[in-house]
């Protein structure tokens, strides 16, 4: 039995929170994106994943001083206090789309990592399978999902840990391997940079939807015990051990294979895997790849489905969205999502070669937006804390000015990229048909800055 209950249960607890922050961010992006950023930018990706790990860190630091401030408000709720209805009416929905695609995406990446046993199974059925499953997680109470993503994050955390150690040790020639000269791969094949600066700043799409995903702490701390005490500390840790599981595996990958040869059809983690002639490392890191972006589509369907509960609450998505099951979870934002991932399954079935690629490029674009605001909401409450945190911003306001000028100028220079013309169409005519909409609704009695 179902009931109109607007408050969900705080069942999460800090080593939950942690590792739902890391299952958004590991996933997809790392695991088979990383052979389209590595073929635009080869080894140079680093620098760029670097550099999206600082811009992620300011971001998160922002973040975390204004829910340290204001207590059991999510992402929504804060640019809802810092700019009103409408700001963050196209914030909010802006969100729900990003991971409605990323969960789409993953869900598919998930269907295309099973190919790798079930050849002759069609992607769309592999994925259907796969949804089935994550939908069915996310209608247990939040504790059991907190319960389960801390195991679906930890095993690839230790997958990628061990493949780091591994690689080291065959880059370093501690483990003997048929590869001559690892560390020539570096500079072998068109050097560092080999399609320049331009090929390193074409990969940041990618990098920007690896690193989707940081936010969802934001998400994450209305149902979060202690959050005031939690998310410092939460934060401080995911974002180092985000960049190190981004940098080091790719600078492996790289020194092990030439960039050049990297396969854009399994993953790179894969074919590395199998040229160390280990028995079986192929398929134990196939599985793992697979748990990982269940994990992140995971991560996906409960970001949607509590952005919709938020934005019911402020009035800027339907009342129905309230409803809270016995369980305590939002039911029917769980439903709705649940229609958008079929009907990803379904582009999988007419398309299902092209679809990832496509699908992959769109979340860049709002993640970009995403942060922007968030840096831009900080900038905006500062001045009206009554009391400062305990945890802040330093540089401030240089600081988050630096992260949204270059959040922007990353944002406009994927705009005129004529290499990014499906993405930048798809993106354009989402953000108008949701500005439209901010206009057209009602404004709520109570808004802004109250």
């Amino acid at each position: 039995m179902e009931k109109d209950h607007q408050n969900l249960k705080k069942g999460l607890l800090p080593r939950h929170v942690q590792f739902i922050a890391l299952a958004g961010m590991i996933g997809t992006g790392i695991f088979k994106g990383s052979s389209d950023t590595l073929s635009l930018a080869g080894p140079s990706v680093a620098l760029a994943y670097l550099l999206g790990g600082a811009l992620l860190f300011i971001v998160m630091t922002a973040l975390a001083e204004m829910a340290i401030v204001y207590p059991n408000l999510n992402v929504q709720n804060l640019v809802h206090k810092a700019f009103g209805h409408r700001i963050s009416f196209i914030v909010g929905w802006l969100y729900w789309v990003q991971w409605g695609i990323v969960t789409i995406v993953e869900i598919l990446a998930a269907g295309s990592f099973l190919k790798y046993w079930f050849s002759s199974t069609p992607l769309w059925l592999l994925a259907l399978f796969c949804a089935i499953f994550i939908i069915g997680i996310n209608l247990f109470q939040v504790k059991y999902y907190g319960e389960i993503e801390f195991w679906f994050a930890g095993i690839k955390i230790v997958a990628l840990t061990a493949f780091i150690i591994l690689g080291a040790c065959i880059l370093f020639g501690v483990i003997p391997s048929s590869i001559d000269q690892p560390l020539n791969n570096y500079t072998a094949h068109g050097g560092f940079f080999p399609n320049g600066i331009g090929g390193m700043l074409s990969a940041f799409l990618i990098v920007m939807f690896s690193y989707g995903g940081a936010e969802l702490i934001g998400v994450a701390v209305t149902e979060t015990k202690d959050a005031q005490k939690v998310l410092p500390k939460v934060i401080k840790g995911t974002v180092g051990r985000v960049v190190i599981f981004y940098i080091l595996p790719i600078l492996i990958i790289c020194g092990l294979m030439p960039w050049n040869k990297v396969s854009l059809v399994e993953s790179p983690f894969v074919q590395v895997f199998d040229i160390t002639g280990i028995p079986g490392a192929g398929h134990i890191m196939n599985f793992v790849l697979l748990t990982a972006v269940l994990s992140a589509a995971n991560s996906g369907i409960y970001a949607t489905s509590r952005t919709l509960f938020s934005m019911a609450q402020s009035g800027e998505a339907p009342k129905k969205f309230l409803k809270v099951s016995k369980n305590g979870i939002p039911i029917n934002g769980i439903i709705i999502t649940s229609i958008c991932i079929l009907f990803g399954v379904y582009l999988a079935y007419r398309t299902p070669e092209k679809i990832i690629g496509y699908m992959m490029s769109i979340p860049g674009f709002t993640i970009l937006l995403i942060w922007i605001a968030i840096c831009l909401a900080q900038l905006k409450l500062r001045r009206h804390y009554e009391e400062k945190p305990f945890f802040q911003m330093r540089g401030f306001p240089f600081t988050t000015i630096l992260g949204a000028v270059l959040l922007s100028i990353i944002f406009i220079f994927f705009i005129f990229n004529k290499d990014n013309i499906i993405g930048t169409t798809v993106c354009l005519v989402i953000v108008a048909v949701i500005t439209l909409l901010a206009f057209l609704s009602k404004v709520p009695k109570r808004d802004s800055m109250e």
